[in-house]
């Protein structure tokens, strides 16, 4: 059996991550992905498993109101979930059934923490603001996770009917006259926003201030480890935020289909979003 470096498992990584992953995961993930690829025989989908069975007792030690226990077990179960895409990477094991076992089980995992969550703390309290925050939490996951795909197909339907449509007129085969060529403009000053965003990305981070991972993270293992008290107004804050986040990305896919409305030989509008 091949031995494998660090450095092996370093270029598994995403080239952009979430800040959550990259300092407060991959850490250790990286780490206990080099242990189970060389002194082990576990596949990527025995590892997607185990992950939703800390889900599992996450949501039960949520549910019996063990706030700290569940916090820990959600960050292994998170953790061992990066673990199993690093090893699927590293070994070239990755399947079709492996992208959707792991889909599924980041949905199951989600769904079930938030109705522990919600069903510990309304068995105490007696107060329905918990069942709408666990009612809350999970809508917003799977909005998250049912926009993101159609997003991205969009995009793709829109850029494979512009280059259709370059390739209908020719003008990928044929460059303009020189005369009739544009003189490149001249470079734009970089705004803050833009440094700002070349730096993150030198450090693999994503600009998105909080995606789904940060989301994650605070409503299932910081406000959890800080107290009863912080898991409402920490989930409030964390589902304002992922919600604005969410609208963003909506607006900018919309100005971009906008700009780019070609149409496509290949798929009507009617079937873009099915």
């Amino acid at each position: 059996m091949r031995t494998y470096s660090l450095q092996d498992v370093y270029a598994t990584r995403k080239r952009r991550d979430s800040w959550w992953t990259v300092y407060f995961v991959d850490p250790v993930a990286c780490r206990a992905a080099l242990l189970v690829a060389n002194r082990t025989r576990i596949t990527p989908n025995a590892l997607t498993v185990f992950s939703l069975v800390l889900g599992m007792v996450s949501a039960v030690c949520f549910a019996m109101n063990r706030l700290p226990a569940g916090a820990a077990m959600f960050y292994l179960s998170f953790m061992i979930d990066c673990v199993d895409g690093k090893i699927a990477r590293l070994k070239g094991t990755g399947t079709p059934f492996g992208l959707w076992l792991d889909y599924v089980g980041d949905r199951v995992r989600v769904v079930c923490c938030a109705a522990g969550l919600a069903y510990g703390q309304f068995a105490i309290t007696g107060d329905l603001a918990y069942i709408l925050l666990g009612a809350a939490v999970a809508v917003l996951d799977l909005f998250r996770y049912v926009n993101a795909p159609q997003m991205k197909r969009v995009r793709e339907v829109i850029r494979e009917a512009q280059l259709e449509a370059r390739i209908g007129t020719g003008l990928d085969a044929v460059p303009p006259p020189v005369a009739e060529r544009t003189v490149p403009a001249a470079p734009k000053p970089r705004s803050f926003f833009r440094r700002l965003n070349r730096l993150m990305a030198r450090h693999r981070v994503r600009s998105h201030v909080i995606s789904g991972i940060e989301f994650h993270a605070a409503v299932f293992v910081i406000a959890p480890l800080v107290g009863v008290a912080a898991l409402i107004p920490v989930s409030a804050v964390a589902s304002v935020l992922l919600l604005v986040n969410e609208i963003v990305l909506v607006h900018r896919l919309w100005v971009f289909t906008r700009k780019h409305g070609v149409p496509s030989s290949q798929e009507s509008r009617e079937h873009v979003l099915v």
